[in-house]
């Protein structure tokens, strides 16, 4: 489902999240003080806008307040990341994942009320991109452009379901998606039967396109 998202940061990490959110077919508005950043990514993303996102009356112009998530990528400047943290929670954003530079940082940000906090570069901006909408991607591993690994927790709907009965099996797969590994707590089963059951707490990995990876129910 084709959600808006604004991604606040243009450096590795920001960069790298806007491009995949908008290769995944998301709306994405990145914001950055820097002209040459929003120069750089425009046409990867839907809005690149040159602006100071601590700055209220430019977050409420862009209409900020209207999209669904939002990704603070501002890492070095911890002001700017906290005031932006919350601007964009008094604005009343449903989820907010934000990068810290270190520890006190993370502890800042959590109790500001931001949803996630992580401390990573450009291979944690594609992770952050593919999990955003569908919390169950736990992990993300990109093979190819458009293409990777994907470990996920199985669904609330997948569960006490044969993987059959779930479509993941047969020349019509119903989501065209690879099931490479069952884990179960500790227990790893590689290449798992047809008539094998997913159960509550289940993980499975998949392989596949990412559009179709992300179009799996949460």
């Amino acid at each position: 489902m084709r959600k808006q998202v604004i991604v606040i940061g243009l450096g590795r990490f920001g960069s790298k999240v806007s491009t995949s959110l908008y290769n995944l077919g998301h709306d994405v508005l990145a914001i950055d003080k820097n002209v040459d950043r929003t120069q750089l990514i425009t046409g990867q993303v839907t809005h690149p806008v040159t602006g100071d996102a601590t700055n209220e009356n430019v977050l409420r112009e862009l209409g900020v307040q209207d999209y669904d998530a939002a990704v603070i990528a501002i890492g070095t400047d911890i002001v700017a990341s906290v005031m932006t943290s919350v601007l964009l929670k008094t604005m009343g954003i449903k989820y907010i994942v934000a990068r810290a530079r270190d520890e006190l940082h993370t502890n800042t940000l959590t109790r500001l009320g931001v949803d996630k906090v992580v401390q990573a570069e450009s291979e944690m901006g594609i992770r952050i991109a593919h999990n955003l909408f569908n919390p169950n991607v736990q992990e993300y591993l990109e093979i190819t452009p458009n293409f990777g690994l994907s470990k996920i927790k199985v669904p609330k709907s997948f569960t006490n379901k044969t993987l059959n009965e779930m479509g993941f099996s047969g020349p019509r797969n119903k989501y065209g998606l690879a099931v490479l590994a069952l884990q179960r707590g500790k227990d790893i089963t590689l290449n798992p039967d047809s008539d094998d059951k997913l159960l509550d707490g289940d993980t499975i990995i998949l392989a596949g396109k990412d559009e179709l990876i992300d179009d799996l129910p949460e």
